[in-house]
């Protein structure tokens, strides 16, 4: 028999001794306390209740995260007493992942302090919610990386669209979005506020009293060479020199593939911007016509010239990324800031490898909690563009109306989880990508929606994580 059924352990009691009940009275040993309104109810902030992870081996579990009548987080409560609490109505559930479950009745609200830790970057965020005993919940967020070519897209259809129009008043002199104070690249704008919507989704399932957020400021200057000073920092690579000069010098006029000369050249990008390379003049190189098409959408070490790959220096996105939002995001939320040197210290204190989530949970002030397993979140686009109709009521240019299912969403078919590929035939017949990678079509009628798979989607990881 285990403690489960008593609300308060004894301390007298020794932690390997075996819990015999000595009292008779019902209400004690009765296993639906949890249900029975007219004896005192379990405290939410058992240890119990929590990832209580007795031993190591039991670190695996995973918390189930709680919401009042109220839809107010409180604090998370273990799969046994979720499912008594579902089991006798006590409970709905709200959400698949990560698995949340809203009460039926009141109950009380005392909490206990929650800190959140948020490794902001460029291409990941790792995060990680501890108490003074349990990391409740931890991961990492990949974020969208084809923003960019989404918006070269958007204006090739744009520019398409207004050249079919017979009369359209001039608006190159109303473009003033991007002399207003705070602007910011869409691209960046976009991971600006996925780093916001991820703390308002903790928020919502999670009681967290504290944020705090590393806080990084990069020298692009000496990244790029480590033993710049003083005037040097005015005198770039670029000093009394045109792009085309400069590197018609670098590379000694010659053409950097097949080493010709005196034959009409072109400048070619090192790693191809479809690639993520940019117009610095460090991913810039010569090269001939046939050399250039040869090479087509290789980056240089693919294309068999690793000694010229190595001079196309690594972009600096990533950091110009930082230095542009850390201040507008340490603003808008309102939070607590630290450093990475700190956050490098202590990790490396801690005997922590380098990983995002590690980073998280050291930001957070963790250092002897039982760790919890970890959620990999990706994005997946919503979808929600306004449908476009064409005007002098001709037939509508895509359809007015959204299909009940989505790519990505989640769905039973018989009586196995598949994920929406596609919709056609007008939306009668799906196409589902089962566990296994097979495909399979049904109609819409024999499937069941599981949850949708637009915004941050929680995919829970297989693999756990020791205590520090």
């Amino acid at each position: 028999m285990t403690d489960s059924k008593l609300s308060v352990r004894s301390k007298n009691v020794p932690t390997d001794a075996s819990l015999v009940c000595s009292s008779t009275k019902d209400g004690l040993n009765k296993v639906e306390r949890l249900s029975d309104r007219s004896k005192g109810r379990a405290d939410n902030l058992g240890e119990e209740n929590l990832l209580c992870y007795k031993t190591e081996e039991q670190h695996s579990r995973v918390a189930v995260y709680v919401l009042n009548m109220r839809e107010k987080p409180l604090m998370p409560t273990t799969p046994r007493k979720a499912r008594f609490l579902l089991k006798n109505h006590k409970a709905k559930v709200v959400n698949r992942t990560p698995f949340t479950i809203q009460l039926n009745y009141a109950t009380g609200e005392t909490k206990k302090e929650i800190t959140l830790g948020i490794d902001a970057g460029y291409s990941k965020i790792g995060f990680s919610a501890i108490t003074k005993t349990h990391e409740l919940i931890a991961g990492e967020v990949a974020l969208r990386l084809d923003v960019s070519q989404k918006l070269v897209v958007r204006r090739m259809y744009r520019r398409l669209r207004r050249r079919k129009l017979w009369y359209r008043k001039p608006r190159f002199m109303n473009r003033t979005s991007s002399k207003k104070k705070g602007w910011l690249a869409p691209s960046i704008k976009h991971k600006l506020e996925t780093h916001i919507r991820l703390i308002e989704k903790l928020k919502s399932f999670l009681p967290i009293s504290k944020t705090i957020i590393e806080q990084a400021t990069f020298d692009t200057q000496k990244i790029q060479n480590p033993e710049i000073t003083g005037i040097e920092y005015q005198q770039g690579k670029l000093q009394g020199y045109e792009v085309r000069e400069y590197i018609l010098t670098k590379w000694g006029r010659k053409y950097a593939y097949c080493n010709m000369s005196n034959i009409p050249l072109e400048i070619e990008h090192i790693i191809p911007k479809s690639r993520g390379g940019t117009d610095r003049v460090a991913n810039l190189t010569l090269t001939c016509r046939k050399c250039n098409q040869k090479k087509g959408n290789q980056t240089a070490n693919e294309f068999g010239y690793p000694t010229i790959a190595i001079s196309a220096k690594q972009s600096l996105k990533a950091v110009a990324f930082m230095n542009t939002v850390r201040k507008q995001m340490i603003k808008q939320l309102k939070c607590h800031r630290t450093f990475g040197y700190i956050t490098k210290y202590n990790r490396i204190h801690l005997g922590l490898a380098k990983s995002h989530v590690n980073d998280a949970f050291v930001i957070a002030g963790g250092n002897t909690q039982f760790r919890s397993q970890s959620f990999t979140i990706t994005q997946n686009r919503r979808n929600n563009r306004s449908l476009q109709t064409n005007r002098k009521g001709l037939k509508p240019a895509i359809r007015r109306q959204k299909y009940s299912y989505q790519p990505n969403d989640s769905v039973k078919c018989n009586q196995m989880v598949c994920r929406v590929k596609g919709i056609f035939n007008y939306g009668k017949w799906v196409r589902l990508v089962t566990s296994t990678g097979s495909i399979i079509n049904s109609n819409v009628k024999k499937i069941k929606l599981i949850s949708y798979g637009k915004g941050l989607c929680f995919n829970l990881n297989v693999s756990t994580l020791s205590r520090v």
